[in-house]
């Protein structure tokens, strides 16, 4: 018998202290450099979005995958292509929130994702975010927030 699986993750990411720097000059170039990141890491970038102060990627990942490599090697990647091009001392937050999706709720992350601008009209990234690890039966630690 092969190796059957299905991995998806909704990775969240912010940009340092939470600074606006990802601007909607440069935003699609942003998302489209971190999906080629992720390709280039043997993963899957299903879907990237997000604002100018955070990041959310809807990935299938492969089972040799460490998750905290990953996201090291994808934000290390992003900083330098977002530092080199377009914003001087650009740079991710220490941290990142990742939550398991299953293959029914891929269609709703990937909608979720997609709507980040009409949805941060509404709601703040920190309020998202406590909400989002509500969700997942996680507490947002104090210690972390601005």
């Amino acid at each position: 018998m092969s190796t059957y699986h299905s991995l998806h993750y909704h990775w969240v990411c912010a940009t340092k202290e939470r600074r606006p720097w990802v601007q909607p000059e440069w935003r699609s170039s942003m998302h489209e450099y971190l999906g080629g990141v992720v390709r280039g890491l043997g993963g899957m970038a299903l879907m990237v979005g997000g604002v100018a102060d955070h990041v959310h990627l809807l990935l299938r990942l492969r089972t040799t995958h460490c998750v905290a490599d990953f996201s090291r090697e994808l934000k290390k990647a992003s900083s330098v292509w977002a530092t080199e091009s377009h914003c001087r001392g650009f740079g991710w937050q220490e941290g990142y929130a990742v939550f398991a999706v299953s293959q029914s709720g891929v269609a709703a992350v990937t909608r979720y994702v997609a709507r980040q601008e009409e949805h941060h009209r509404r709601i703040g990234f920190e309020d998202e975010l406590r909400a989002l690890l509500m969700r997942h039966g996680l507490e947002m630690d104090a210690r972390f927030l601005p």
